[in-house]
């Protein structure tokens, strides 16, 4: 208890002394202020490097001194130079290297070596009444610039999608603490399922490639001191056929059947997405049989040699690296083949009838309208029959594909017997 009493008074005389000391160097280190721009500065070796500083006091001051030190990690501060106004105090080691120009506290060094590497510290003493003084630490790198890299590419004859993997690499020829960014069409890259980077990010792995691996690749190369891009490069992807369409110069395309007048001349094209080109082989189908026709992406069809009114044909299209193939089919009609071969073979008085049914001045109108909307399916699409109508030309089991041009030859002759039963 005793002990515990004479401590109190104790600790309090303490505590105020403490706090007064702490107060009374707050109040010199206010007197003097010793600012830099940045403590961290990075530099370029082989280049000069200006260490700046600024201080300003306000009290009288009779002398100004101002010492420079270097410290590496782990070790002692060396000595570098110091001065007292306006004399300066150089380390015999290193008077060629360190500039300092008092009352300016800034040092400059001269030239920069990866050895230089490290903290500077500078200490300024105001002596006056008093002394006042203040310290900065600034830590300084030394880098040297990166070189401009370069990008390769295994395998650099190619890959093909799906199947094989691609790596990219970058390296650089000169440069420290180099870190690297993947940039495709002009954006940085990032880790993905089908991305994977080495751990310093100077190798790129695409695993497996696709045809949305297409694109222009580039590597950034950069350190404290330095950035630089590498040359773009496009890697060799091979894919396809995609998208395969056969498109005419002329004719009337509806769905997969193209429709072409007599005397005309129609060039089909066929085109997918591949690389590298398709090849194209054209297929003629008849009486279940095909036919190579052609080699090449287009084909003149000349509806004045087509033998038949309907002709299927097909188009392949090939890739020999990828080894994957499409096809593609359609039809060719011959429309006014047929309409003016069975208007032909009809007699004047069949018009007459169907013009007696029709309501029409000119049943080439019906004929015309009707044989084209009715032409046979070319599909091959079975037939159906259809019950007996009163009165018509359909009878039990008769396929729906008939023309219109059949039709209407049927009902004038059977409205005719009746007309003639009933009289």
């Amino acid at each position: 208890m005793g002990q515990d009493a004479f401590m109190e008074p104790f600790s309090s005389t303490f505590c105020d002394l403490q706090c007064n000391i702490y107060f009374l160097l707050l109040g010199i280190c206010s007197a003097l202020r010793l600012t830099v721009p940045s403590h961290t500065i990075h530099g370029i070796e082989g280049q000069p490097l200006h260490l700046t500083v600024d201080y300003n006091f306000n009290t009288t001051a009779s002398e100004i001194q101002i010492i420079w030190l270097f410290e590496k990690p782990q070790s002692i501060p060396k000595y570098l130079l110091g001065s007292v106004n306006q004399s300066v105090v150089p380390d015999l080691e290193y008077k060629h290297k360190f500039t300092l120009i008092p009352p300016n506290a800034s040092l400059m060094i001269n030239p920069l070596h990866v050895t230089d590497e490290g903290n500077y510290i500078v200490k300024v003493n105001v002596h006056g009444n008093g002394t006042i003084s203040a310290n900065q630490k600034i830590q300084v790198t030394v880098d040297v610039p990166v070189t401009k890299p370069v990008v390769q590419i295994e395998p650099s004859s190619g890959v093909v999608e799906y199947v094989g993997n691609m790596t990219l690499t970058c390296t650089v020829r000169k440069g420290t603490r180099v870190g690297y960014q993947w940039m495709k069409n002009g954006k940085p890259m990032h880790a993905s399922s089908s991305y994977t980077f080495s751990s310093n990010h100077d190798t790129l792995l695409i695993v497996p490639v696709m045809k949305e691996d297409i694109g222009n690749y580039s590597c950034l190369a950069t350190n404290p001191v330095s950035t630089m891009e590498s040359e773009i490069i496009a890697p060799t992807i091979f894919y396809g056929p995609y998208g395969l369409t056969v498109n005419s110069d002329k004719g009337l395309k509806v769905g997969e059947v193209f429709t072409v007048d007599i005397g005309e001349a129609i060039l089909f094209d066929c085109s997918a997405d591949s690389n590298p080109p398709n090849t194209y082989s054209w297929i003629r189908r008849a009486d279940n049989t095909t036919d190579v026709i052609k080699y090449g992406p287009h084909l003149e069809v000349v509806s004045e040699k087509v033998a038949q009114t309907t002709v299927d044909y097909m188009c392949c299209a090939y890739n020999n690296v990828t080894g994957k193939r499409d096809e593609t089919h359609f039809t060719v009609i011959i429309t006014s083949v047929v309409l003016q071969r069975k208007l032909q073979s009809r007699p004047g008085a069949d018009y007459r009838k169907a013009q007696t049914f029709s309501g029409h001045e000119n049943a080439m109108d019906d004929f015309g309208i009707y044989e084209f909307i009715a032409f046979p399916d070319p599909t091959g699409v079975p037939t159906v029959p259809s019950p007996s109508v009163s009165g018509s030309g359909f009878v039990q089991g008769q396929d729906l594909h008939s023309t219109v041009y059949e039709i209407i030859q049927h009902i004038p002759e059977q409205q005719q017997e009746d007309h003639q039963e009933g009289t």
